[in-house]
């Protein structure tokens, strides 16, 4: 029985990770809005009934796609940055990492395009909150800790940083592939300059 029960948990993972395969490039490139349950089911090769074992609905199968896309966002940027030994390096090194990440496709799409719509601003911000907010509030303590940023209006310097590359990955989603390097460079070469006007040492 343990056998059986282990080839079934085996095959519900499967199609799991299929559904959500499916659903992150069709929500990319159909939208929310433009796609249903059907179209996700077709594309993984299950029913809707398989569907519905694993998600409530199409919200929240969009948020699972979301909650995806966020989590290995978080795990780059925080690779990119492992390797510096100085907090301001690492910083740089997470916002480039960032900043590359928000020109990808499907992340700039479904993060910052399909995901306020899809869920509500108000589910959209408590998902950017819990990934993205953390990490830039984790750089920024670190940055404080180091010297190079006052230690004063800690959360208002958190809540700015993280809305000013917020602001850089709408940019991004909303730019055209020829226009995307353009907007990065310049994206990068703002963040740089109010960071570096923020810099004490």
């Amino acid at each position: 029985m343990p056998d059986v029960k282990s080839r079934r948990e085996m095959y519900s993972e499967a199609t799991r990770a299929a559904l959500l395969d499916a659903a992150t490039v069709l929500f990319a490139d159909r939208g929310y809005a433009g796609t249903s349950l059907e179209d996700v089911a077709s594309a993984a090769r299950v029913t809707r009934g398989a569907v519905y074992h694993h998600f409530a609905g199409k919200q929240a199968l969009f948020e699972a796609v979301l909650e995806e896309q966020e989590l290995r966002a978080d795990a780059e940027v925080v690779a990119a940055a492992d390797g510096a030994a100085d907090p301001w390096d690492a910083a740089e090194l997470a916002t480039e990492a960032f900043l590359s990440k928000c020109c990808e496709h499907a992340y700039g799409r479904l993060v910052w395009l399909e995901g306020p719509a899809a869920l509500g601003w108000p589910r959209w911000r408590e998902l950017e909150e819990k990934h993205a907010y953390g990490l830039v509030a984790g750089f920024v303590r670190a940055l404080m800790d180091a010297g190079y940023l006052p230690r004063t209006a800690v959360d208002t310097t958190v809540r700015f940083a993280f809305w000013m590359l917020g602001g850089a990955g709408l940019a991004l989603a909303e730019a055209g592939p020829a226009d995307r390097p353009r907007v990065r460079a310049e994206w990068a070469g703002l963040i740089r300059r109010v960071m570096g006007g923020l810099r004490i040492r």
